[in-house]
C-alpha cells in the first residue's frame, strides 16, 4: 500500500467540522457522487454551511458547540 492508498482518517474538530484526510466516496442521499477536490476535506456538522456537505466556517458565526464526550 502506497501513501496515497492509506485508509482515510476522520478528525473531529471541537465545535467545528469533521476533517477527512484521504480518499472517501461521498454520495448524496440519492446516491449521486459528490466530487472531492482535495486530499483533506472539512464536512459541516453545524448544518448552516452554504456549501454543504462541506464546511464554510459558518459554525463560528452561529457559535456552534459540541458536547465534550471525553470522560
Amino acid at each position: 500500500m502506497t501513501r496515497d492508498e492509506q485508509p482515510p482518517e476522520v478528525v473531529v474538530c471541537p465545535n467545528g467540522p469533521l476533517l477527512v484526510r484521504g480518499h472517501v466516496d461521498l454520495v448524496t442521499p440519492e446516491g449521486e457522487p459528490v466530487q472531492q477536490r482535495r486530499r483533506t476535506i472539512a464536512l459541516c456538522r453545524c448544518g448552516v454551511s452554504s456549501i454543504k456537505p462541506f464546511c464554510d466556517g459558518t459554525h463560528k458565526a452561529v457559535h456552534f458547540t459540541t458536547e465534550d464526550t471525553a470522560h
